[in-house]
């Protein structure tokens, strides 16, 4: 009976560590007359109001320019109005789902899903010829899961990015009822574009327990911090047979890059949206990226929600911020 008790104890403490939270997250706002419809997957602050977005099913090779106003006080976004589109020339779409801004030769990189490499673009949208490559041991089939996220932090010299699931060669991936936890491989490259290793990231058991329409649970972005710390985004979305019913969950979590093979997750920020009689706020989080600071210093991390292109016409174009 002693040892229940001490399990029930220790079991009851690292459910409340789990759910301690570092960041507060600010409401979710859409700006239906300056932001259109689209798929934004991915965002890198370029430095002061602009940021650099990826449309996962844009018409054409390339990326948006977009200004969100945050407010310097609350870090809550004031405004977003897309400023315009830069294309390489390509008509094709790469399925882009994560950017990362590169100061040192102020151009960005974009991860894409459906050829799963990552690519440099100019800031007139143009490829330069030059891209990260993945590990040779890192075999990604086509189709969903692929790469999702992209990082790269100034101060600490890294570029991060994993696959959205499992790979074959690590595992079983997550699906909507059989409960099992994504492993995935946080990958780091230097400003030579050189690999330097790989992270062992476990997510979260899903939720979900039953057959969904469409279901989509791994990481959808990375976000690196100055100290060498990573942010994690992790998504399940649950998506019902009439729609009626159904959800997505976030979950943001910090982890050490310098600690253990397999560090610890600190929960940062939980949120959950739904489509159902009350409550019509569903967003699928995609996006995340460092913003500015606050007048008090506090860091500011901002997110966009890919709508599918406003799909059924009651999805939004969501973005919000969490203020570390």
């Amino acid at each position: 009976m002693k040892r229940k008790f001490l399990a029930s104890l220790l079991l009851s403490a690292s459910c409340l560590m789990a759910s301690a939270q570092s960041g507060e997250l600010m409401p979710q706002h859409y700006f239906k007359q300056t932001v259109p419809a689209g798929n934004y997957s991915g965002l890198t602050w370029l430095g002061g109001d602009r940021y650099a977005v990826v449309n996962d099913k844009a018409p054409a090779d390339g990326f948006d320019v977009f200004a969100i106003d945050v407010n310097s006080s609350t870090g809550e976004i004031s405004n977003v109005r897309k400023i315009k589109t830069l294309t390489s020339g390509f008509s094709y779409n790469r399925d882009a789902e994560g950017i990362a801004y590169f100061p040192t030769d102020s151009t960005v990189f974009i991860s894409g899903e459906a050829d799963n490499r990552i690519m440099e673009y100019t800031m007139e949208g143009k490829m330069t010829g030059r891209e990260i490559k993945l590990p040779s041991d890192v075999i990604i089939p086509h189709g969903n899961y692929g790469l999702e996220s992209l990082t790269y932090n100034a101060k600490t010299h890294r570029f991060w990015t994993t696959t959205e699931s499992t790979l074959p060669a690590d595992g079983q991936q997550a699906n909507a009822v059989n409960g099992i936890r994504n492993h995935l491989r946080l990958m780091s490259f230097d400003d030579d574009l050189r690999y330097q290793g790989a992270i062992t990231y476990i997510m979260d058991t899903p939720i979900s327990n039953k057959w969904a329409k469409i279901y989509a649970n791994g990481v959808s972005d990375l976000c690196a911090l100055d100290d060498g710390r990573l942010l994690v985004l992790e998504r399940e979305a649950y998506v019902a047979s009439g729609y009626i019913g159904s959800w997505v969950v976030n979950r943001v979590y910090c982890i050490n890059t310098t600690g253990p093979v397999m560090p610890q997750k600190k929960l940062v920020a939980m949120w959950r949206t739904s489509f159902n009689l009350i409550h019509k706020d569903f967003a699928n989080y995609e996006g995340m990226c460092v913003g500015p600071r606050l007048s008090n210093g506090r860091q500011v991390i901002i997110l966009c929600a890919d709508s599918q292109n406003q799909k059924g016409k009651f999805l939004r174009d969501w973005f919000r911020t969490i203020v570390l």
